[in-house]
Order: C-alpha cells, then sequence, then structure tokens
C-alpha cells in the first residue's frame, strides 16, 4: 500500500504541507490552476533549518499584477526566508519577543524585495469571503472531481471550527484568514500535490501546537488557537502541547490534515521511496523546525494500531448493567469490550471486564468503568500494538420475491486486498428476515456470497 507519512513533532501549517509534499516528489506544475483563477503564484525555494535542507513554499502576489502578462523570477535557492505561519481561522498574530526564537532575517511588513523586482507574500491579500464563496471559487477552477471534494471538505472543517467558536451557523460564517487567497491557495495547493503523489492512505504521527499565547482580534488566547482545538476534536490523529513556546500548528494545517490524515503513534513500517522537509516560518535555537514526509511502500500486511488494555473484576454488578457496557464504553473511546465468567474470591461467581482502547483514551474509559460498575480499581496493561486487517464496509442488494434488500457486509484484508473474512452485519439480515420470512442464516450466507463473487474468491 503506498503510504504518506507526515512526522507532526513540530507541528503543521499550510505552507509546511505545501512544501513537505513538493519537497516528498509532488509535481508543483500541478499548481497552475490555482494560479490562473486568483491572483496569487507559488514560488519553491530552499531553506535551512538547524543544518536541515529544507524546502519553502511562498504564496506571493506581485505588486505590479495585471499589468504584465509575465510574471517575474525570484531564485530563493540560496535565500533561508523566516515568515510566520498564516491563515488562521480567526485573524491573529504572534506576540513578539520571544528569546528562544530567532528570525532567519528581518523584513518589514509582508513585503520582500529582491533585485529590482517587488513581490508581497499574500498573506491575508484578496478579499474574505464567506464559506458559500469560497465553496463557488473552489467549484468554478475546473479541478478534478476527487480534488475538489477534498478542498471542499477542507473549508467545511474550517468552517464548522470557526462557526462553533463564534456560535454562528456554518452558512453564515464568514472567513477571515482562511477566505483569503493565501489560504485557498494553501488548500487547494495540499489537495492537488496529494493527488499527484498518488497514495493509497495518508498517516500523521502526534502534531505537537506548541504552548503561550497568541493575539487575536477579540482578544490574547492561549495556543492552541479554539479553532485548532475544535478541529482536533474532529480529527483522528492525537494533538500535545510544546515543544517550544510558539504556535505551530494552525488551522490550515490542522484542518488539511484532519481531512487527509489517520492518526497514528510512530511512523509506520515502511519502504521508504522518497522523503523531504517543509520548512517553518520560525528559526529555534536548538532543533529544526520543519514537517517531514516519507512516500513509500507499506513493510507489512497489516496495520500496526498503538492499543492498551483495561480491565477490572466485578462481583456484584446488575446483568443489566454489564449488557450496556459495550455502549457505554464505546462512547468514551473504547474500541472492544470483553465481559468474561470468573470466580472471585470466597468462591464468588463474577466477571472480568477487558477493554481495547487508544492510549490517548484509557483514563477516560477507566473513569466510565469505573463510574458503571463501582469497581475500586481499574488495571492497565501496557499491551503496545495490536495487528488490524484492513476493514470496508460494502452495501449490497439481494434480491426476495422480486424486490430487493440492502445488507451491510463488514469485509477484512490485507495491504494487498487478500480478504480474510466476509460477514454480513446481522442486523440487516434480521430486518430482511423479518420482512420476507427468510431465515436469518439464509440472509446472512445470501449477502456474504455476493461479496465472494465480487472479490473473485
Amino acid at each position: 500500500m503506498r503510504t504518506l507519512a507526515f512526522d507532526g513533532r513540530m507541528g503543521a501549517s499550510g505552507d509546511m504541507v505545501l512544501a513537505a509534499l513538493v519537497a516528498a516528489g509532488a509535481d508543483d506544475a500541478v499548481l497552475d490552476p490555482v494560479e490562473a483563477t486568483i491572483d496569487v503564484r507559488y514560488e519553491v525555494g530552499a531553506a535551512t533549518r538547524n543544518g536541515i535542507g529544507a524546502t519553502t513554499v511562498d504564496v506571493l502576489v506581485d505588486d505590479e499584477a495585471g499589468e504584465s502578462d509575465e510574471a517575474p523570477d525570484h531564485d530563493h535557492s540560496n535565500e533561508d526566508h523566516s515568515h510566520d505561519d498564516h491563515h488562521h481561522a480567526d485573524e491573529h498574530h504572534h506576540a513578539d519577543g520571544h528569546s528562544h526564537v530567532e528570525a532567519d532575517h528581518s523584513h518589514d511588513a509582508d513585503s520582500h524585495h529582491h533585485g529590482d523586482t517587488d513581490h508581497t507574500h499574500a498573506e491575508g491579500h484578496g478579499p474574505h469571503r464567506s464559506y458559500r464563496e469560497v465553496v463557488e471559487l473552489v467549484e468554478g477552477m475546473g479541478l478534478p472531481d476527487d480534488v475538489t471534494a477534498d478542498a471542499l471538505a477542507i473549508f467545511e472543517i474550517l468552517g464548522t471550527a470557526e462557526a462553533a467558536v463564534h456560535g454562528t451557523d456554518l452558512e453564515e460564517t464568514h472567513f477571515h484568514e482562511v477566505g483569503a487567497d493565501d489560504a485557498i491557495a494553501d488548500v487547494v495547493g495540499a489537495c492537488l500535490l496529494v493527488d499527484d503523489l498518488a497514495v493509497d492512505r495518508v498517516v500523521t504521527t502526534p502534531l505537537s501546537a506548541g504552548s503561550g499565547e497568541v493575539e487575536m482580534s477579540h482578544g490574547t488566547y492561549p495556543i492552541p488557537a479554539p479553532a485548532v482545538i475544535e478541529i482536533a476534536e474532529q480529527a483522528d490523529w492525537s494533538l500535545r502541547g510544546g515543544p517550544v513556546e510558539a504556535e505551530l500548528l494552525t488551522p490550515t494545517g490542522a484542518a488539511i490534515l484532519a481531512h487527509f490524515a489517520e492518526g497514528v503513534a510512530e511512523l509506520p513500517s515502511m519502504a521508504v521511496q522518497a522523503s523531504g522537509y517543509g520548512a517553518g516560518g520560525y528559526a529555534f535555537a536548538d532543533r529544526p523546525n520543519v514537517l517531514r514526509a516519507l512516500v513509500g511502500e507499506s513493510d507489512g500486511p497489516l496495520v500496526r494500531d498503538e492499543i492498551t488494555v483495561l480491565e477490572t473484576n466485578v462481583d456484584d454488578v446488575a446483568p443489566e448493567v454489564l449488557g450496556d457496557l459495550q455502549r457505554s464504553l464505546a462512547s468514551v473511546g473504547a474500541r472492544d469490550v470483553s465481559i468474561l465468567p470468573a470466580t472471585m474470591k470466597k468462591a464468588r461467581p463474577g466477571h472480568l471486564v477487558k477493554v481495547i482502547c487508544k492510549p490517548e483514551d484509557a483514563q477516560r474509559v477507566a473513569r466510565r468503568l469505573a463510574e458503571e460498575t463501582g469497581t475500586l480499581g481499574v488495571r492497565e496493561h501496557g499491551a503496545g500494538h495490536r495487528w488490524m486487517a484492513h476493514r470496508e464496509i460494502e452495501t449490497v442488494a439481494i434480491s426476495v420475491d422480486g424486490e430487493t434488500h440492502p445488507v451491510d457486509v463488514k469485509i477484512a484484508s490485507d495491504d494487498e486486498g487478500v480478504v480474510f473474512d466476509v460477514s454480513a452485519e446481522y442486523d440487516d439480515a434480521a430486518a430482511v428476515a423479518d420482512e420476507t420470512g427468510m431465515a436469518v442464516r439464509d440472509v446472512l450466507r445470501r449477502a456474504e456470497d455476493v461479496v465472494r463473487d465480487l472479490k473473485g474468491e
């Protein structure tokens, strides 16, 4: 399985994602439709972060845009640029003066001058559009359908986050920075570059948000910014603080990765075919501010999933409570719940409750387990990980007396598509059985046979 993996230890912004994708092999020529639609230009360059050669992607607007048919060519290959991570869902800027953050070079406002030609960073450039205006703009770019769908999904994540922060409806949301040209260039550009890499799976290690405070139009807020927190609630990956006092994860970077990436505790086993580093705007004294991206083939046939196991013994819990534990614990993060008969002290009959969950969910799941059962203690076993088959649900139609009935079927397979198991959903089969008078097991068999025929089993 062709996999794109991000190393999130220094967070991510929109321009860092763009740069990391280009550095990992994506062709920046695919960005042309964006330049043709809005008044921006991508400029790919190079930078050094603590001894690591990294790629930069600046989104620029020419000072003389519209007066010339040909944009001047600026060579950034020998220059090391630092620029603030930008395009936040709620317009804000960083307080200056952190002693541990050093700028690579100084610049006034957003304007850089090279030779005899001026260009301006596109940060905040262009109209600040409503969510609906952004959707219409993206739909009018003439992008491939998959790329359009990805971009719109990311803007919906951003819009939903901003609406939640401000207490408004999505359709009423008026973007600040993320409706400007540079943010649109970041989001659509990232979708085009991911599409160009033609990967089957995208993962990221836990994303560092940084720490400290950030100034917004409504006041001073702690890092991570409110919109980042809202996005993290929807994402599959984990969020962590530090390791420096600065804002490392922007709403745009978070939204891009929330859409594309599933979370992993560490980089997966893979045969690496390409890799690269996208440079961030800050330069830190003790660590490279880069987003690393790796592209390669998964090394194992199963997916490695980081887990931990919680368990407790109970001997006085009502059967109804035990029967509802699966639902209750799943609502706070449990991946699986097993309840086994056990003999307790003084030969009392009881139960051993075992729960599989993600390490970051363990404390929340343990508390719910204690609340539901009244247990005096919950043990945690550091299982480390489990190997999982890929799981997908396919809805098939079976015909009974000339009428079709949908049944969901769970399919388990490895990276290479080898099917391990086909299992129809019992509740769907039972509903069809009730409606048609067939035996449930016959419905199960027929639905599973449909999938086996489709998969060539």
